[in-house]
């Protein structure tokens, strides 16, 4: 198990459950080289002091705030604990809220929550009664040196904690130009609506997050491979010219369009549309080793010819 980025209590009334913090989202995105495409050399970054103009290593480096020009005042990391000692050792739930009432764009980033030592059972407790009751505990944290707000929810057998945005990080739609709710004044008629709904009826089924992948990365490794294959490792690709632009919604007739979609979909039930993807991730599947051969093959080649090998290359998860 990774190490807990944080170890605290989750606190409500006077009831404490001790955890660990540990992080439940993972990159798998590739790793890149910045290189200077004047000849392909690696780019690296320094810390330096603006007064002496000399590297600074990280153990020489304080956090500091500049409350008058070029005035500072240093911070430790016990300056952060002491300024909310504790909301920095504890999760404060302030009240319980429904489930479902908190609207999506507050959501942020998901921990899991882990019961610590002699905090079984009353981690157990808070789980099940936030299950039956169907609310999540909503409080405050400090994690390292920021305020988090937070949502405690139960998930399966554990407790997972999900930061949340503050309402003055959100920006108000006033600032930008959505149709009228009103059908009539947007522009849309029953016909359209009885059409929309009924293509969002042949293509609805149950969530299952484990049928959707991040194929971009594979995708991008294929071009790679091709460009190594190809001898073009050092050619930097120019763009083809600017894609054209979908047609307005203004220009189409959205009957016809609403129809064809449906023609499309044929009512054909989720369960037939995820039979079909799984027999395209499986024909991928099997042009994968084809693709690694052709990868390995280019390698040797570009050894024997003492070709560099190239910096991109797929991160581990």
């Amino acid at each position: 198990m990774a190490r807990a980025i944080w170890k605290g209590m989750i606190s409500f009334g006077l009831v404490n459950v001790p955890v660990e913090l540990h992080p439940a989202a993972q990159s798998h995105q590739l790793s890149f080289s910045m290189l200077d495409k004047r000849d392909f050399s690696p780019v690296g970054y320094k810390r330096y002091s603006k007064t002496s103009g000399k590297e600074v290593p990280w153990n020489d480096i304080v956090k500091g705030y500049e409350y008058e020009p070029d005035q500072y005042v240093v911070l430790s990391d016990e300056d952060f604990r002491r300024a909310n000692v504790q909301q920095a050792r504890a999760v404060e739930i302030a009240t319980f809220v429904d489930a479902d009432s908190i609207a999506p764009e507050y959501f942020d980033t998901p921990y899991y929550l882990v019961p610590g030592e002699r905090g079984q059972k009353v981690y157990a407790l808070l789980r099940e009664a936030l299950r039956s009751t169907g609310k999540v505990g909503i409080g405050q944290v400090v994690i390292r040196t920021t305020h988090h707000l937070a949502a405690v929810i139960p998930e399966g057998d554990a407790l997972m904690m999900i930061t949340l945005r503050y309402a003055n990080e959100i920006r108000d739609k006033k600032e930008y130009d959505f149709p009228p709710t009103a059908m009539k004044s947007a522009g849309v008629t029953e016909k359209e609506l009885d059409l929309a709904k009924r293509l969002i009826g042949d293509m609805a089924g149950p969530w299952k997050p484990q049928e959707f992948e991040d194929t971009y990365n594979d995708d991008l490794m294929k071009r790679i491979e091709e460009k190594i294959e190809r001898g073009e490792t050092k050619v930097l690709t120019k763009p083809e010219g600017e894609a054209r632009e979908p047609r307005s919604a203004k220009v189409i007739d959205l009957m016809d369009l609403l129809k064809q979609s449906i023609d499309k979909t044929g009512g054909r039930a989720p369960a037939a549309r995820a039979k079909r993807a799984s027999a395209k991730s499986d024909e991928e599947e099997e042009r994968a080793p084809r693709a690694a051969a052709r990868a390995r093959k280019a390698s040797v080649a570009r050894k024997s010819s003492g070709e560099a090998k190239p910096a991109a290359r797929r991160k581990r998860a």
